[in-house]
């Protein structure tokens, strides 16, 4: 018997976080954490940088980034000159890096954990979501038995329990209306409603909402900023061989 979570008879669904990741599944699952882990490959993207993602940053971490010869960023807080971090501006203000293994507990978490699955997997956020659709929206007319998912992160309360952030909506809504489809899932139709009301003042209320604020609180504004370069990026990362590259 089909899961009635699955969302299944529709081609494109939307979930949160692992375990949604997990139950609704598709032939192409966008993932969204716009701040900051999508926001950050796409920036990498732009600039030719391949990143692996990784669960946790502990000393596995170190020895798969040594596994690929790959720099591994280093947590926000610790992150001194010339230091690479989940920080968006860090990544732009890199030198001679070509391969970055990005920790993430969100998104980052939910990519390798569908690394496996068989799905194409995407990272998609704000700055991507045009040219992610775009790109997304020639294979669903390609092929008419695809599923497309997004998947938006979220962030964890400290009881570990997921809190559903705003800007991940909005960045998989975002993402979603622009599909050259209209065969959505209630729970995608929701996605979109909520980036349709929002469009038009963003990348205000990206600053304002709670995830924009406690970036700025913790003195990442700057990332935030980033984060609002609505539609500035044309790259499409791609997961592949565990890596997440700027599709051609």
């Amino acid at each position: 018997m089909t899961s009635p979570y699955a969302q299944h008879g529709f081609r494109v669904g939307f979930d949160w976080g692992p375990v949604g990741a997990e139950v609704v599944a598709g032939h192409l699952v966008a993932v969204v954490d716009v701040l900051s882990f999508t926001t950050a490959v796409t920036v990498a993207a732009d600039l030719g940088i391949d990143v692996y993602p990784y669960r946790w940053r502990d000393e596995t971490a170190v020895a798969y980034a040594s596994q690929y010869d790959a720099h591994l960023a280093v947590g926000r807080s610790e992150a001194g000159p010339g230091d690479v971090s989940l920080s968006p501006v860090t990544i732009r203000q890199a030198t001679g890096v070509t391969r970055l293994v990005l920790p993430s507990p969100n998104g980052s978490t939910v990519a390798q954990q569908l690394s496996d699955s068989g799905a194409t997997v995407i990272a998609v956020s704000l700055r991507n979501r045009l040219a992610a659709a775009q790109w997304a929206s020639q294979r669903l007319a390609a092929d008419p038995s695809l599923k497309v998912v997004a998947i938006a992160a979220g962030e964890r309360w400290r009881d570990g329990s997921l809190r559903p952030a705003v800007e991940d909506l909005w960045g998989a809504g975002g993402f979603l209306s622009a599909l050259d489809t209209d065969d959505l899932s209630p729970e995608a139709r929701a996605a979109v409603a909520a980036y349709d009301a929002v469009a038009d003042e963003l990348p205000t209320l990206l600053h304002d909402c709670a995830g924009g604020r406690e970036l700025t609180q913790y003195g990442y504004p700057e990332d935030v900023r980033i984060a609002a370069e609505v539609d500035q990026s044309l790259s499409v990362p791609v997961l592949k061989d565990g890596k997440l590259s700027a599709s051609i």
